[in-house]
């Protein structure tokens, strides 16, 4: 396509080749250097094509990432509930590791003394002085622990308070807080006929419900037990209903549908809120005679 032209130089107007374009010469009429320009593209042509399609590319892309938004919002709202189940199976399989391993040390100071521990060592008045928590420590790997409580002095006496802070995780469950507490989830069911009536302790002989049929450690969580208090779970005061709202101290859990618990065995058992009460009672005595459904636990 021939350009126009006209000479700086002396003003001629010409039409030039588009094959000269950029090219420098003289001009035909007076001989002065000029330089052949490049073409201008017209106003409206192909570039207002390219925006057009520029705009509905734009449109096509952010559409496309506003679903994206808009799916990946909703796909959150969805996967979030089983997230949450998921952290909570774990927490709750925590707790029935961190029962296991209390039943564990409790046979191990059996293997020693040839009993479980009494639920408290009491003082010379009988009053309740050491927890049969404090008294397991070494069997915990705990022994620096254990030598650092003095038991001339009570659980709350000024050196053993100091040791509050140093609760280890064992005590606690992962779904009642995480680590650095100072309040238990674990207690024992204490009164006549259980495990221990306080200050005595009971020989594995002495079992005659079965070790697998009978109540060693429970949680209470919630209960506000600090884990050095030589407090546990009155067998005689309790209902024996698993989370029931009304009690405020009990076998309770912050776990969906039950608690867990750890039996004499040395076995851990998730209980479902629906187990009868009459049947955790009997599961809280070593010689009543009572038999067990294992098929509701």
């Amino acid at each position: 396509m021939p350009i126009p032209f006209t000479c700086p130089h002396c003003g001629r107007q010409t039409m030039v080749a588009d094959e000269y374009a950029g090219q420098t010469g003289p001009c035909a009429d007076c001989g002065q250097p000029v330089t052949v320009p490049a073409p201008v593209a017209p106003a409206f042509g192909p570039p207002a094509k390219k925006s057009g399609n520029l705009l509905v590319v734009l449109l096509v892309v952010g559409g496309a990432l506003g679903v994206l938004f808009v799916c990946g919002g909703v796909m959150v709202a969805l996967l979030l509930p089983a997230v949450q189940s998921a952290r909570e199976a774990a927490r709750r399989m925590q707790c029935t590791n961190n029962l296991k391993q209390i039943a564990l040390a409790m046979h191990n100071y059996h293997d020693t003394f040839r009993c479980f521990p009494p639920a408290y060592i009491p003082d010379a008045d009988g009053n309740p002085m050491h927890s049969w928590r404090v008294l397991i420590l070494p069997y915990l790997e705990q022994q620096w622990l254990y030598d650092q409580y003095d038991f001339n002095e009570p659980w709350d006496g000024p050196n053993n308070i100091a040791l509050a802070d140093l609760m280890p995780e064992v005590y606690g469950c992962p779904s009642q807080g995480g680590p650095g507490g100072t309040e238990t989830c674990y207690a024992m069911i204490v009164g006549p006929g259980t495990v221990s009536d306080g200050p005595t302790a009971n020989s594995m002989r002495n079992f005659t419900d079965g070790m697998s049929n009978t109540l060693l450690v429970v949680e209470c969580s919630g209960s506000g037990i600090p884990w050095m208090e030589p407090h546990d779970l009155d067998a005689q005061a309790i209902s024996f209903q698993i989370n029931d709202p009304a009690e405020t101290v009990g076998i309770k859990s912050r776990h969906p549908g039950g608690a867990n618990a750890a039996l004499c065995d040395g076995a851990a058992r998730f209980f479902s809120e629906q187990v009868p009460k009459e049947m955790l009672q009997d599961l809280s005595t070593i010689g009543g005679g009572e038999p067990a459904d294992p098929s509701l636990f």
